[in-house]
């Protein structure tokens, strides 16, 4: 019998090149023993409820009532859930064109996007454009959609920390690109030196590769450190002149457990740094409900804004988040519940 299109040796090659340790032989072999039996704790990614944390009632109340909103007409409602609950589901629900089992607009629905942008504004101390702002299934799916439009092919390096947490080097490997490492000093509490980030961009560069952007992961993962004020004043200042896009991972930013370093986003101090830098410089600033305080990884919320692209690769992406249709609708909904 002939060889058919799925069988191994006729995959995608970037397909079998992609290596994902967060699910790879560590965890495949954990899995075994767990079938076995034996007792294993899952820490290979941060998978909160699975490791005992309660959820929110809060947020959980508002999601129950808008995924049964017949219990809103119910006139024993308020015996269950408090007021507060119902009159934010019932917000929410005002929102949708059919309730959450209705596809939304591909970038989210756009009053949740109204609220995210709020968010970042009170954050920030600068206005949001809803407009930039695209809802998605967990920061990772937004990752994947920013790398996508990014990578031309190998050719085109993608700066990443190391140590780092591995979406960002199967992404890169799965979409035909290069990932170029630069290299996080452990004895500066995991400070980015900018010396070594110009040795890894020149050597790259040595070697062919046209490098279009960097990453920071701020809170870092797994390291869990918080990048300066003055670390990322020279990391937009690099980025600034090397013509990067700086993608900034900061879903870990309500994870602090330190006083002395507190989280600054990489959009506040681009906008604190005034013209013609924050203007110019192109950012994508990505974040989550999996992480910081609710800890909802299976809810698949997350969102990225965009900064300083122009407004044809902005309809780019949204064309291509169009082939996907909707993020999960449950999903925005836990979003809005960040702001």
């Amino acid at each position: 019998m002939s060889s058919k299109p799925l069988d191994y040796e006729n995959l995608n090659e970037n397909v079998k090149k992609c290596q994902y340790a967060v699910r790879g032989e560590l965890y495949l072999r954990a899995s075994e023993l767990q079938k076995e039996g034996k007792k294993i704790i899952f820490t290979n990614v941060g998978n909160p409820h699975a490791l005992g944390q309660k959820p929110l009632t809060f947020p959980r109340q508002v999601i129950a009532l808008c995924q049964a909103p017949f219990l809103l007409d119910d006139p024993n409602v308020g015996l269950i859930f408090p007021a507060d609950t119902i009159a934010r589901a019932k917000h929410y629900l005002s929102m949708t064109s059919g309730g959450l089992g209705a596809y939304s607009d591909s970038r989210g629905t756009p009053g949740v996007r109204k609220e995210v942008a709020e968010f970042i504004e009170r954050r920030d101390g600068y206005p949001s454009d809803p407009e930039l702002i695209f809802l998605t299934d967990g920061a990772s799916k937004g990752v994947t959609q920013i790398l996508n439009a990014i990578i031309r092919g190998e050719g085109d390096g993608i700066i990443v920390p190391v140590p780092q947490y591995p979406l960002y080097s199967a992404t890169i490997s799965l979409l035909g690109g290069s990932l170029v490492p630069y290299y996080l000093e452990e004895t500066a509490n995991w400070g980015l030196d900018i010396g070594n980030l110009r040795q890894s961009v020149n050597q790259a560069r040595g070697r062919g590769i046209t490098v279009r952007a960097m990453v920071i992961i701020n809170p870092g993962n797994p390291t869990g450190q918080c990048l300066s004020e003055a670390n990322l004043k020279e990391v937009i200042n690099f980025c600034y002149q090397n013509n990067l896009v700086l993608l900034g991972d900061e879903v870990y930013q309500q994870n602090i457990y330190q006083d002395e370093r507190p989280f600054i986003s990489a959009r506040k101090v681009l906008m604190d740094m005034g013209p013609p830098i924050s203007k110019e410089l192109q950012l994508v600033s990505f974040h989550t409900v999996s992480k910081g305080y609710f800890g909802e990884c299976g809810q698949r919320g997350g969102y990225f804004e965009m900064t300083n692209l122009p407004p044809k690769t902005v309809e780019e992406i949204y064309k291509v988040a169009s082939i996907a249709l909707s993020p999960n609708v449950p999903g925005q909904i836990f979003v809005s519940h960040l702001c």
